[in-house]
């Protein structure tokens, strides 16, 4: 028999009663019968119970035995009593009577319980992740993550492509987040980046005659975490295909991504093909870029009502006078809601930035609320018909800038949805976002800058951009959407050098700067490149969804907390005089603000 398992600890089932067995893994419980003590032993399989009674000569070692100790044990396979079967356990029939039991390695008081599905503080879970990820849910998510990068990769293949690796150290690029830089220890003075997504490399796969890419890449980028983004890395699918259109890319990724999700769980998932929505709709009906269609609730425009001469409501009238909009977000039955409802959406949006939200309660043949008295009936009723809604049922309305006021009217509709049980279960809701405007204006600097991807192909190629306002031009980039949350971006790029230098050259980049920045590509894009195009689904929240997890650390093995610090590993750490040394560097730390006294009083700086 080998040294430490006959079998697993999810094995051993009733055909093995009578068997000799041996089993190594982990105490989980010991649980002290008195003349009885039961260890629920646990591996990465499974749980497998085993008994000693009070006369063997182990008895007080096996009762006295700390959780996690790794433990291997060896006994006789027996089939349990009738009323001690755990129909929840694959080996809940049989248990090992112990005969012999080996400590391998004893564990001190635990930080953090590996039994039960308590919660625990962030920073204790992160700093003994490997006592978190013994925990059942946790060791469950990455085994998830694990098995649908498998699926994924396999399908991948099945479709005829092909993986490659790109390099991890590489140059700077703009792709719209900070990058993480690598000082060279043989060129001071300089550095490497970190990939914030293998975009140029992925493109010059295609200019180098391969043909359909694929790679579950790392990327890097130094940004702040949120609940579905994890500061520092990720992984994402990336892919790049030859000799493509837009369709020929939603082609190929959807099977991929619908497949995974049929079998990786039980609800519904959107039919093929995906429905298309294009950027200026979505923003339009639901406020966002990114839209729940799981919320079946649309956003109107109302804005035509509002500019008519027997409104005398001018908060709005001089928002409209401005260029302004005003959008609606129709809601059902909230006539019976308590006033602190309509208050507490109201402080909901102004947490946002908005200056407010109106609403109207429609009843009868007119309305009530705030500003219901500024409107006469008759522009009431054709308000209420407008939005498809009847007597108790409500209008909220946000008024701003057009962009401002789909955000806020966007934000509320979701915060409705979720307030009275709107949105639908046991479904995953893709669709694809389409026809993003390729520029758009910064708001500080009024400067026209790339709205999505700088690579992309303009619809219309050179002829749009230099005869179309730069604002109105449209580009062959799209998203994917799975339950308002943005699975990926992707876009049919621009794979001609004169298109990309004055694409470039609009966005306030002279050509020389394009050179410089973009070698690689300005000179593969002389040698004959291929139309080509591609996406990079995230591989991080797809499983956060599969797995139905509310933050994308629960599906990370070891991740950064919020503040992009790994706890387990101390980093980042300062380096030491040698390494800084060996790089040519010197640092030149930030000084401290000067802290404040009780009373006022600032100290010098540096004092203790």
């Amino acid at each position: 028999m080998h040294r430490y398992r006959s079998h697993t600890c999810e094995e051993l089932r009733a055909e093995h009663v009578g068997e000799e067995a041996r089993l190594s893994g982990w105490v989980h419980r010991v649980r002290d019968h008195g003349h009885l003590v039961f260890v629920d032993l646990r591996d990465h399989y499974g749980l497998t119970q085993c008994v000693v009674e009070a006369d063997h000569e182990r008895f007080e070692a096996v009762r006295n035995l700390r959780s996690e100790t790794v433990l291997t044990v060896s006994g006789v396979v027996e089939r349990r009593d009738e009323e001690t079967v755990n129909p929840r356990l694959p080996t809940g029939e049989v248990e090992i009577r112990i005969r012999d039991v080996e400590v391998q390695n004893s564990s001190e008081t635990l930080p953090l319980p590996v039994h039960g599905e308590h919660e625990y503080g962030e920073e204790s879970r992160l700093r003994y992740r490997f006592l978190d990820l013994r925990r059942e849910r946790m060791h469950r998510n990455i085994l998830l993550r694990s098995e649908i990068i498998t699926s994924i990769r396999r399908r991948m293949v099945d479709q005829g492509f092909t993986e490659f690796q790109t390099p991890i150290l590489t140059a700077s690029s703009p792709e719209g987040a900070r990058d993480f830089l690598v000082p060279s220890r043989m060129h001071p003075g300089q550095f490497y980046a970190l990939p914030q997504a293998p975009q140029q490399f992925k493109q010059l796969v295609m200019c180098s005659g391969f043909d359909r890419y694929f790679q579950i890449a790392p990327c890097f980028r130094d940004e702040d975490a949120r609940a579905d983004r994890s500061p520092g890395e990720f992984y994402q699918l990336d892919v790049e295909m030859a000799f493509v259109e837009q369709e020929d890319v939603f082609a190929a990724v959807e099977p991929v991504l619908h497949g995974v999700f049929e079998e990786f769980s039980d609800l519904e998932v959107t039919p093929l093909p995906f429905p298309r929505l294009a950027y200026s709709d979505a923003m339009r009906r639901y406020g966002t870029d990114k839209p729940d269609l799981r919320i079946a609730t649309e956003i109107i425009d109302v804005s035509e009502y509002f500019a008519l001469e027997q409104v005398a409501f001018k908060a709005f009238k001089g928002v409209i006078e401005k260029g302004g909009v005003v959008r609606g977000i129709p809601a059902r039955g909230v006539a019976d809601k308590p006033r602190s409802f309509f208050d507490k959406l109201i402080e909901f949006t102004r947490a946002l930035g908005a200056p407010g939200l109106g609403y109207i309660i429609f009843e009868g043949g007119g309305g009530k609320g705030p500003i219901a008295k500024f409107i006469p009936d008759d522009v009431i009723a054709s308000l209420k018909q407008a939005s498809g809604l009847g007597d108790g049922d409500a209008l909220f309305l946000s008024c701003d800038k057009e962009d401002l006021a789909a955000r806020y009217a966007g934000a509320v509709r979701v915060e409705l949805a979720r307030q009275l049980d709107l949105i639908e279960e046991g479904c995953f809701r893709f669709c694809w976002i389409i026809d993003y405007p390729m520029f758009e204006r910064d708001e500080e600097s009024r400067a026209i800058t790339f709205s999505h991807n700088p690579f992309s192909m303009p619809q219309g190629g050179l002829e749009a951009l230099e005869n179309q306002d730069s604002l109105d031009v449209l580009a062959w980039q799209y998203d994917i959407v799975c339950n308002g949350v943005e699975l990926s971006s992707g876009a049919i790029r621009n794979h001609r050098l004169d298109i990309m230098v004055k694409a470039f050259e609009i966005a306030g980049y002279d050509k020389s700067e394009v050179e410089s920045r973009f070698g690689a590509l300005y000179q593969a894009f002389q040698y004959g490149a291929p139309p080509h195009g591609g996406i990079a689904p995230g591989i991080d929240r797809i499983v956060m969804l599969l797995a139905d997890e509310p933050n994308i650390r629960e599906i990370i093995m070891f991740p950064f907390n919020q503040t992009a610090q790994d706890l387990m590993m101390g980093a980042p750490a300062p380096a030491a005089p040698k390494h800084l040394k060996e790089l040519s560097l010197r640092l030149e730390m930030p000084k401290r603000k000067p802290a404040v006294k009780e009373g006022g009083e600032t100290p010098e700086e540096g004092s203790a």
